[in-house]
């Protein structure tokens, strides 16, 4: 069946199954390859999209239930203010480890910060519980996010020296 999806602002259209995950629609079919595969079952958030402005699992939506609703990747986050001063927070701290949970990272803070724009206790905490797997320590995500748009990487959440 062919979907027509806007993605990132434009039309895209992917021949694919009705139940195919969009993460693989994104992925594999249009070639969105900034948004990961993590586990599979919505727990990490590597795969973390905006559908309608919300942030979504895309390992478990599947591209059915899109309809004509706008969808932002990671490679088109930059195009909202909140978006791109998250990107240029995450560059200028040095955010950045492994890399492989940083889009859904990336793509779940601008959702907070537009919810909220000084965000604090539990809705940073979920943020973070929710924000891939720290592959070098075993813990939740890396990112802490500040009043004002400050991200920092946590050091408890460094991976551990050999």
């Amino acid at each position: 069946m062919t979907f027509t999806l806007n993605i990132n602002g434009k039309p895209q259209q992917a021949d694919v199954d009705a139940d195919t995950p969009l993460l693989w629609v994104l992925r594999d079919t249009l070639g969105f390859v900034g948004t990961k595969y993590g586990c599979g079952v919505a727990a990490c958030g590597a795969c973390t999209v905006h559908v309608d402005g919300q942030p979504m699992r895309s390992c478990s939506i599947p591209v059915e239930s899109v309809g004509s609703s706008p969808i932002t990747t990671i490679e088109g986050i930059g195009a909202s203010a909140v978006g791109r001063k998250v990107q240029a927070a995450w560059t200028e701290l040095g955010v950045a480890q492994c890399g492989y949970c940083q889009s859904g990272q990336i793509m779940s803070a601008p959702a907070l910060l537009t919810a909220a724009p000084q965000p604090r206790g539990a809705r940073l905490r979920r943020l973070r519980e929710g924000s891939g797997p720290d592959r070098g320590r075993g813990r939740a995500g890396g990112l802490v996010l500040r009043p004002g748009l400050r991200v920092r990487d946590d050091p408890r959440c460094r991976p551990a020296q050999a």
